[in-house]
């Protein structure tokens, strides 16, 4: 296991090391105690989620907040996705930033999005398998977003406007000046 800084705080792209041969491939996707040496951080996860879109679905900005925070270690099993984190902490140095990844099977990478992050996608392909780890439950009552086209990010989602397909709830998300996270 690898891990490359983003300039976002706390915020890391995770890749594995893939063994290969004539029968296939094998790589461990997770370890929580290689995680914790490499960035300091607990790795905790208790939820696993994963979601089917089709092209051009964006999902997001979302997040959890207070108690029921989570941090998330996001990959793509299927497909090629635009994967974004966006630093929601107010006192951190990239407050406001965001950062993106292209996530697919081939380049397995995964991204851990902190807790305090919005975090979103958008896909690329035909359709995309997303899975993500969480190191707390969801909670709707504590769930919040940001509209994934808010001029104060400027997001690129890699996707042409006239593509974009979202569902109604994320059609009417907060702006980031609103500041509800």
């Amino acid at each position: 296991m690898r891990i490359a800084e983003t300039p976002l705080r706390d915020c890391y792209i995770v890749e594995t090391d893939v063994f290969e041969d004539e029968r296939g491939y094998f790589y461990e996707k997770y370890n929580e105690a290689k995680f914790t040496a490499l960035t300091g951080l607990a790795g905790h996860f208790v939820q696993d989620n994963v979601s089917k879109s089709t092209y051009g679905v964006v999902r997001g900005l979302h997040f959890q907040k207070g108690d029921c925070a989570q941090a998330k270690l996001v990959s793509c099993l299927e497909g090629r996705v635009w994967d974004v984190a966006v630093d929601l902490r107010r006192y951190s140095p990239t407050f406001g930033k965001w950062f993106g990844v292209e996530l697919t099977p081939e380049n397995r990478r995964q991204l851990y999005v902190p807790r305090g992050f919005g975090h979103g996608f958008s896909v690329l392909s035909h359709s995309a398998v997303f899975f993500y780890k969480c190191d707390n439950f969801y909670n709707r009552a504590s769930e919040g977003g940001i509209l994934y086209n808010d001029s104060a990010l400027d997001i690129d989602w890699k996707l042409p406007e006239e593509d974009v397909v979202l569902s109604e709830k994320d059609g009417v998300l907060p702006l980031f000046a609103e500041g509800n996270f």
